[in-house]
């Protein structure tokens, strides 16, 4: 494939915007699944408190992430082309599904908020997006997806 064919449409001088944004959603799920074992060993609100925002700003970063990434997905049918991209895409999704589901269980009050359910949905979107973050590198580095010659 010639250089620039699976080149970002959603970028800042060369430099997609997805892969600006990805860390902010994926640091935030992380803190939210710290917060909830927290709460779980301690039962303490606070650490209850802390998650729902967390979970909330994690999603909301995340809308900016995947809005960057859809731009680039339906942008370049090149990029569309390659099976990887759709296992990436998948896997996004279906943890941002599972994020908005976990936001849903955090509203409810008390420990049943966070255990058992809330743990293991902030578990899951947390495997999911490692993953996902595991693909996309593997998009980066061995399909040059995004990637720009200077």
């Amino acid at each position: 494939m010639a250089e620039g064919d699976f080149k970002a449409i959603a970028s800042v001088r060369g430099n997609p915007i997805h892969g600006l944004l990805s860390p902010f959603p994926f640091v935030f799920f992380v803190a939210t699944l710290v917060t909830d074992i927290a709460y779980w060993k301690t039962s303490d609100v606070m650490w209850e408190m802390f998650s729902d925002w967390l979970l909330l700003a994690g999603l909301v970063t995340a809308a900016f992430a995947m809005l960057a990434g859809l731009i680039d997905f339906l942008g370049n049918p090149r990029i569309r082309a390659l099976g990887i991209v759709w296992v990436h895409f998948a896997a996004n999704v279906l943890a941002m599904i599972l994020a908005i589901i976990n936001a849903f269980v955090h509203s409810r009050d008390g420990y049943t908020a966070i255990v058992p359910t809330g743990l293991t949905l902030s578990l899951l979107v947390v495997f999911l997006l490692s993953f996902a973050g595991w693909i996309g590198k593997t998009m980066i580095y061995r399909h040059r997806v995004g990637v720009t010659a200077r």
